[in-house]
């Protein structure tokens, strides 16, 4: 029998696993995009928000008991949900959302990661769950997570650690780890800066052969990707009893070494943190390209999303390359290359949109608006190098135009972060205005 069919065998019956999302974080380095909505809310791809990403990847693994948990700006992260995931009635799955919230115990917010699983333990202790999955609701990445049980439940891990090489240079920003022959991890240090803890990390060549990886002279740091599977008992136990753990990366994981069975489950497929602007605009320009490193179409892995019933994009007399056109738009005499156009977009004549993210409208104009400039993009607009967030109105002969160096800013209408224009939702941007 395969790892993955005993795996399965083993995990029927007694064996129940439910995934906890963490969907409840500021999202500050993803401000403006994160004003006003939580961060997995943001929107991806045209069409999808990033929350999409990791309730895919568990509906894909057969892992359909999700608990989402929120807390800021969460209004239409909790719409979205609420939407787009319905399961069959005759189906034990869900996918619920567990919000902040007073309680006769605590009053406060979640602290952090850790903490924000110790307030919700009664719900996996009712969903009966002896395996708990935790995941990062900001992470571009496919992952069939019945892999990872395998590996969990041949090692009789109690903790186990989906890890990725990285670069010395990237290391910083992770949360590192080393590890023995057998996968386990002996060391973990969230986020090392300093040059000497970092050359004690580095992984050897002929390890990153042993473990599967290429040897690569740029990536000898094994990074943890923010996906944890963990025995609910040891879960349970490890958060009773050590009320100041309240972060996973920071406590959890290397305070856990000691007294646990903490294992790495190799990943070598693509992944992207999106947590900031730049990463934002980054991962997003990837995508449009002929040979994308992530493809939302996989007639096996589909990604899900909120079902929308909107016409086919009309297209009338444009010129469009190397860019994602998403239904609902309207696009007339306008040029576009290397960009993203999101659902409901209208550009009109003699638009030119390059290198930049639309993220489209949530609303068509029904009536006529009872402000001058429509929803959309207006005539003889040039837009490079941005970000339009949704429902946005750029009136006409408008020029937003980003580069590298461009100063910070930020004003009630836009941003500007690390060289990108970010137009802020709802804005309504005057005829004639330059940002550049």
């Amino acid at each position: 029998m395969s790892p993955r069919s005993q795996a399965l065998s083993e995990l029927s019956g007694t064996e129940r696993v439910v995934a906890v999302v963490l969907g409840g974080g500021r999202g500050t380095r993803l401000y403006p995009l994160t004003r006003e909505r939580a961060k997995p809310a943001v929107p991806l791809g045209g069409r999808y928000r990033l929350v999409d990403i990791p309730l895919s990847n568990c509906i894909n693994s057969g892992i359909n008991r999700i608990f989402v948990l929120t807390q800021f700006n969460s209004h239409s992260l909790h719409r979205h949900i609420t939407e787009s995931y319905k399961f069959d009635t005759f189906s034990r799955g869900f996918v619920e959302i567990l919000a902040a919230e007073q309680t006769m115990k605590t009053v406060d917010w979640f602290q952090g990661t850790a903490d924000a699983i110790r307030r919700n333990l009664i719900h996996l202790r009712n969903a009966e769950a002896s395996h708990v999955l935790i995941l990062s609701g900001d992470h571009l990445y496919r992952m069939d997570y019945r892999d990872f049980l395998a590996r969990h439940l041949d090692t009789r891990a109690d903790i186990t650690v989906s890890v990725l090489p990285v670069s010395r240079e990237e290391a910083p920003a992770f949360g590192i780890l080393k590890l023995q022959r057998d996968g386990r991890i002996v060391q973990f240090v969230e986020k090392p800066q300093e040059p000497q803890i970092l050359d004690e990390l580095e992984t050897s060549d002929e390890l990153l052969r042993d473990l599967g990886y290429s040897a690569d002279d740029n990536k000898k740091h094994l990074a943890s990707m923010g996906v944890y599977l963990f025995r609910r008992d040891v879960l349970e136990e490890l958060l009773e009893t050590q009320k100041d753990w309240i972060d996973f990366g920071k406590h959890v994981i290397p305070q856990s070494l000691a007294t646990c069975y903490v294992y790495a489950h190799l990943f070598s497929g693509f992944w992207e943190d999106i947590g900031t602007v730049r990463s934002y605009y980054d991962v997003s320009m990837r995508l449009v390209e002929p040979d994308p490193p992530f493809a939302f179409f996989d007639a096996s892995r589909p990604i899900y999303t909120h079902p929308r019933y909107l016409p086919g994009s009309h297209i009338l007399n444009a010129t469009i390359s190397d860019s994602i056109v998403c239904e609902g738009s309207r696009i007339a005499g306008a040029r576009v290359e290397h960009s993203i156009v999101g659902i409901r977009s209208i550009l009109r004549e003699n638009v030119t949109v390059s290198h930049s993210i639309l993220m489209g409208a949530d609303y068509y104009d029904t009536i006529p608006p009872r402000r001058e400039i429509p929803l959309g993009i207006g005539s003889n607009t040039v837009i490079e190098r941005a970000i339009i967030d949704k429902n946005a109105r750029i009136g006409s002969n408008v020029i937003i135009r980003g580069r590298p160096g461009l100063p910070p800013q930020s004003t009630e209408t836009y941003s500007i972060v690390d060289g990108i224009v970010v137009v802020l939702k709802n804005a309504v941007v005057p005829d004639g205005t330059h940002i550049e």
